[in-house]
């Protein structure tokens, strides 16, 4: 059986716990605590603090781990430790949240430094009135037309998957050229 590690990371209340709940087929192991800024309890009420961990099964041959991270910089820390071995990794970004993006970027390319492995970013939060246009956001976060951004709702398990799916082609794409 081939095992694939994705990291599922992305700024803040962007999304990452409910995306891995939308898809794992284990109660997923959350490491949330509840916030005690202010600030940060207007958007939610608990955050990730070391990771979150799911499993979803493709086929019996594949089996994909999903780990995601916490989206504080105070947090930052478990970011290193939880690429360690992964094959490919999105990064979440809430497109009704512009003031988030400058930071996603941030992710994005702390992310590619420690792993040159594929990527994918999710556009989270798609069926929002206020949700930003995918070609906006591409513009914002300064991604090139080869980048993968795609929509998502992190509550639908198929758009979940569809997610999952674009980076394990990637993944796959990037084994057989022998990389």
């Amino acid at each position: 059986m081939q095992t694939v590690k994705m990291v599922v990371t992305g700024p803040f209340s962007a999304g990452k716990t409910q995306f891995i709940q939308s898809v794992s087929e284990i109660d997923v192991v959350a490491t949330e605590r509840k916030i005690s800024s202010d600030s940060e309890r207007a958007v939610k009420d608990a955050t990730t603090v070391a990771m979150d961990f799911g499993r979803i099964t493709v086929d019996e041959d594949l089996v994909l781990y999903l780990f995601g991270t916490p989206g504080q910089k105070r947090f930052d820390f478990m970011w290193e430790i939880l690429s360690e071995g992964m094959l490919g990794f999105i990064v979440m970004v809430d497109s009704t949240r512009p003031e988030t993006f400058r930071e996603a970027r941030s992710i994005l390319e702390t992310f590619r430094a420690y792993a040159p492995t594929p990527y994918v970013v999710a556009a989270n939060k798609q069926d929002v009135k206020d949700a930003w246009e995918l070609e906006d956001m591409r513009h914002a976060l300064r991604l090139d037309a080869r980048t993968k951004l795609l929509p998502c709702v992190a509550t639908n398990k198929k758009q979940v998957k569809a997610v999952l799916l674009e980076l394990l082609y990637s993944i796959l794409a990037e084994m057989e050229s022998g990389k």
